[in-house]
């Protein structure tokens, strides 16, 4: 096992810079993600890490090793594609046990190797079918045992359950991150989705435009977002942001003007000063149904009520905008009909103009 270290890592396609100057230590057995949009320099990084694409500047190390211009072969790590990159010919046995035989490896090693990685990912009833007789989540499974026999210093994966059902990207989900606290093996994820990111990382990576965003743990993302981008990208369903202006009351203290409303802002969450235009973030789980003349709120219209079992989802328009609001399953509220939201003030985050934060993480 080892960290993997990035010291000033570009990637240049002709005059395009896809990566730019990454900076990233990854601690001796973290669960580290990095997740952003499409075309915002994961996969390219998670390739260089590999040896896929190679570096137009800075250096890679594994563990103590500068990596930087080794063969894939030579870097001590296994990959898990997003495809599964398996041969229809052979058996989930075979497949596991190429890379191994490629190795000269003994044959009782290759075999004691392969049977505990079966038996670890629940392969041990498939090892002699092959790939067409097996569901997605079984090549899956198979693709990642190839990587596990191996035995690398560093796991990488590279969206590997985007080919799956929703309920086969649950249970993987929960196997990979299993597997990996087992095994104590360091591991490099990639995904565009959050919900992903969010519970298997130890730390995010969050990209964009080929920039590191920020670093941290999920909650760390979650309640402390750096930029207006970081919080729009982290949080199901994702937060709302409102154009508003910080003004002086009339008792010396902070009102966020908003929508037609004046919102108290409580002392932890002041900005500097008042008369600042900012963008609110509310997440929707901060906003609650207000009782008549209840105190400061939002006024808006229903457009939308997604009933989901556990919770309900309330497409609202406000002033013109459409925000959502997570309230509970068994509030009886209609689309097409007024209703008022309650603000939690001690949960927003608000934004300068230029998209940084304002305001501290939320304890």
């Amino acid at each position: 096992m080892a960290g993997v270290t990035l010291e000033q890592v570009s990637k240049r396609f002709g005059d395009t810079t896809i990566v730019h100057q990454l900076d990233l230590a990854i601690g001796d057995g973290e669960f580290l993600v990095l997740v952003g949009g499409s075309g915002c320099g994961k996969s390219t990084t998670l390739r260089m890490v590999a040896g896929l694409e190679s570096v137009s500047s800075g250096a890679i190390r594994i563990g103590e090793r500068d990596v930087t211009g080794l063969p894939p072969r030579a870097r001590d790590v296994a990959m898990v594609f997003q495809d599964y990159a398996l041969y229809p010919h052979l058996t989930a046995y075979q497949n596991m046990a190429l890379g191994l035989k490629l190795r000269k490896l003994p044959r009782d090693q290759i075999d004691r190797r392969v049977r505990a990685a079966a038996a670890m990912l629940g392969l041990e009833p498939l090892l002699d079918r092959r790939p067409k007789a097996m569901s997605g989540g079984q090549r899956q499974r198979v693709a990642i045992g190839r990587a596990v026999v191996r035995e690398p210093a560093v796991f990488l994966f590279d969206e590997p359950l985007s080919n799956l059902d929703a309920h086969l990207r649950n249970q993987m989900r929960v196997e990979i991150h299993a597997l990996q606290r087992r095994l104590g093996t360091t591991a490099v994820y990639v995904t565009h989705d959050q919900i992903e990111a969010m519970t298997l990382a130890d730390r995010l990576v969050i990209l964009d435009g080929g920039r590191i965003q920020q670093v941290g743990s999920p909650m760390e993302v979650y309640r402390g977002p750096v930029n207006r981008f970081v919080a729009g990208f982290i949080g199901t369903p994702p937060i709302n942001f409102l154009d508003g202006e910080l003004v002086d009351s009339a008792s010396g203290g902070l009102e966020l003007a908003c929508a037609g409303a004046r919102l108290p802002v409580p002392p932890e969450r002041r900005p500097d000063g008042g008369g600042r235009q900012v963008a609110v973030g509310m997440r929707p789980q901060d906003l609650s149904l207000a009782d008549e003349g209840g105190g400061p709120a939002l006024d808006g219209r229903v457009v939308l009520v997604e009933r989901l079992g556990g919770a309900t989802h309330l497409h609202v328009e406000v002033a013109g905008q459409r925000i959502i609001a997570a309230i509970a399953a068994d509030r009886p509220v209609a689309a097409d009909r007024p209703v008022r939201l309650a603000v939690d003030m001690r949960r927003v985050h608000f934004f300068a103009p230029g998209g940084e934060t304002l305001t501290l993480p939320i304890p």
